[in-house]
C-alpha cells in the first residue's frame, strides 16, 4: 500500500495538480463563507460543497465539467432542504433518505454527470446529518453551497484549468443490458437495501451518529460494478477508517480543534484526498477520516469514544453492502472481468488499425486518443479482477490465472504504446508487412472474444525489420499467450468471486 502510494506514476503531474488546486479552491471557499458572516456550520457546510464540486465533477471535456458543476446546487439544495426540514420526523427522514441513495446510485446510467450529481445529492443529505442542520439554518446553509460552488468553479475552470491542456479522457460506460440485467439498476436496488440495512442496524449502535453507517455503505457502491469488487471496497474503507482513527488518536484529539494547527492539518487532509484517491482507496479513507475527526474537533464534539463508534459505524455499513452485493441481485466478478476484458481486446485491435492507417500515410488517423481508451479500459479491467488478486484470496490457482492476464494485457498496452510512438515519426515509412501482421492481430482478438482460442498459438517470425513490425509481433505473441488463462474450464472460470 506505501509503495502504490509513493512509486505510482504522475504523468504530467495531474494528480498533484489535482490535489493542489483542491487546498486552493475549498481554501478559498471556506474564507469567502467567513467574510459573508457565514458561522462555523456554514463554513463547514461550504468547504464540503467545494470539495465535492473539485472531486466528483469528472466529464470529459472542460465544457462538460463546467455544465455539470453549474448543475449542483439545482440536485443539491431541495436535497439539503428536504434533509433539514426532515430532521426531527425520523421516518420521513429516514425514507427520504433511502430513496436518495436509491436514486443517487440509479443516476449513473447517464454517465459521469449521472454520477457526479448522484453523489452531490447523496452527501446534502449526509452532510445536514453530520451538522444536524434544522431548518432554521436552511437559509445560511443554502447560502453557503452556492458561494462555494461559485467559488470551486471560478477556481477550476478559471484561476487553474490544467485540463484545457490536456486531450479529452476517455470515460468508458460499464457493461450491461437493460432493466434488471443493467448493472446501475442492480446497484441501486443493492444500494438501497444495503443502506437500509445499515440505518437500522446503525441507529441501534448510536441514535446520534447513525448515517456514519448509511454514508460508509453509500461510499463502498461508488465506482465498482460486482460484489467481489465491492466486497474488496469494503474491506479497504474498514481499513483506511481504522488507520485514519489510530493517526486520530495522534494527531486531532491532541490538537482539539484548536484554529491554527486544524486548518493546517485540513489543508494537508484535503491534498492526501485529493492525491491518493486514483491509487489506493485505503489511504484516501485514512484522509477522509482524519479530516472527519478535525472537524469534530472543531464543532467541539471530539472524543474517543466519538471514533469507537465511528469504527463500529463503518463496519456496520461494510456489512450491509456486502449482505446485499452477495444476496441482491448479485453481479458476478466472472461477468463483469469478461465484459471489460473482451472491450480492452477490441480497443488493441482498434488502436492497431489506426496506427497501421496512420504508418500508411492516412493523416485523419489518430491512435493516440485510442491508446487513451486503452488505458481506461484496463483500468476497470484491474479494478474488476482485484478481489482475485488481493492477497486475502485463498483460490491461489485463479490468482496465478487473473495476474497472468493482467500482466499480458500490460505486455498488449506496451507493443501498442511503443508502435503509436512509431507511427507519430514523420519519418516512419509504410512496410507491405504491416497489412499481414494487423491481420493476424485482428484474428488473434475475435478468436479471444469470440471464444475460439483454442489452437491460437504464437506465429513464429524472422528478426522484424523495423519497429513498427517488431511491436506487432509482440503484440502477436501476448495476444496468443493470452488464450491459455482466458480458458474457462467448466466449473473453474478466471474470476469466480
Amino acid at each position: 500500500m506505501l509503495k502504490r502510494v509513493f512509486t505510482a506514476p504522475d504523468p504530467g503531474r495531474v494528480r498533484l495538480r489535482f490535489a493542489a488546486r483542491a487546498v486552493l479552491g475549498i481554501g478559498l471557499a471556506v474564507v469567502l463563507c467567513g467574510l459573508a458572516g457565514h458561522s462555523l456550520v456554514g463554513a463547514v457546510t461550504g468547504g464540503l460543497a467545494a470539495l465535492l464540486a473539485l472531486f466528483t465533477v469528472t466529464d470529459a471535456t472542460v465544457r462538460g465539467q463546467a455544465v455539470t458543476t453549474a448543475l449542483l446546487p439545482a440536485v443539491g439544495l431541495p436535497v439539503l432542504a428536504a434533509a433539514a426540514l426532515l430532521h426531527d420526523q425520523h421516518l420521513a427522514r429516514d425514507l427520504t433518505f433511502l430513496a436518495v441513495t436509491g436514486a443517487g446510485v440509479y443516476a449513473r446510467r447517464w454517465g459521469p454527470r449521472g454520477h457526479s450529481l448522484g453523489v452531490f445529492a447523496f452527501m446534502m443529505f449526509f452532510v445536514a446529518q453530520f451538522l444536524h442542520a434544522t431548518g432554521e439554518r436552511l437559509p445560511e446553509l443554502a447560502a453557503a453551497v452556492v458561494l462555494s460552488v461559485l467559488c470551486a468553479a471560478a477556481v477550476r475552470f478559471g484561476l487553474w484549468c490544467y485540463e484545457r491542456r490536456l486531450p479529452p479522457a476517455a470515460v468508458p460506460a460499464p457493461p450491461g443490458g437493460r432493466g434488471l440485467a443493467r448493472i446501475t439498476t442492480r446497484q441501486a436496488v443493492q444500494a438501497t437495501a444495503g443502506a437500509g440495512f445499515a440505518l437500522l442496524v446503525g441507529q441501534s449502535v448510536s441514535g446520534e451518529r447513525w448515517y456514519w453507517a448509511v454514508g460508509a455503505a453509500w461510499w463502498i457502491f461508488v465506482n465498482t460494478t460486482s460484489r467481489g469488487e465491492t466486497l474488496v471496497r469494503g474491506f479497504r474503507r474498514v481499513l483506511g477508517t481504522v488507520l485514519g482513527i489510530g493517526l486520530g488518536l495522534l494527531v486531532a484529539v491532541p490538537v482539539h480543534g484548536a484554529g491554527a494547527p486544524t486548518a493546517a492539518l485540513v489543508a494537508v487532509c484535503v491534498f492526501g484526498i485529493f492525491y491518493t484517491a486514483a491509487v489506493s482507496y485505503t489511504w484516501m479513507m485514512l484522509w477522509v477520516t482524519l479530516l472527519a475527526e478535525l472537524l469534530y474537533g472543531l464543532l467541539g464534539v471530539l472524543t474517543p469514544g466519538l471514533l469507537a463508534v465511528r469504527v463500529a459505524e463503518t463496519g456496520v455499513g461494510a456489512l450491509g453492502a456486502g449482505l446485499a452485493v452477495l444476496f441482491v441481485l448479485p453481479v458476478t466478478t466472472h461477468a463483469v472481468t469478461d465484459a471489460w476484458i473482451q472491450r480492452a481486446l477490441r480497443c488493441v485491435h482498434a488502436c492497431t488499425a489506426e496506427a497501421a492507417a496512420r504508418l500508411a500515410g492516412d493523416p485523419a488517423a489518430d491512435p493516440g486518443a485510442r491508446v487513451a481508451e486503452l488505458e481506461q479500459l484496463l483500468g476497470r479491467v484491474r479494478l474488476s479482477v482485484a478481489p482475485l488478486t488481493h492477497p486475502l484470496n485463498p483460490m491461489l490457482g485463479r490468482k496465478a490465472r487473473a495476474r497472468r492476464v493482467l500482466g499480458l494485457l500490460d505486455d498488449c498496452a506496451r507493443e501498442i504504446r511503443g508502435l503509436v510512438a512509431v507511427a507519430a515519426d514523420p519519418e516512419a515509412s509504410h512496410d507491405a508487412r504491416l497489412a499481414a501482421a494487423c491481420w493476424r492481430v485482428q484474428a488473434a482478438v475475435e478468436a479471444l472474444t469470440d471464444g475460439d482460442a483454442e489452437h491460437l498459438a504464437p506465429a513464429e517470425h524472422p528478426s522484424a525489420a523495423g519497429p513498427a513490425l517488431a511491436h506487432l509481433h509482440g503484440l502477436e505473441r501476448a495476444l496468443a499467450e493470452l488464450a491459455h488463462p482466458l480458458r474457462t474450464p467448466s466449473g473453474s472460470p478466471l474470476v469466480g468471486a
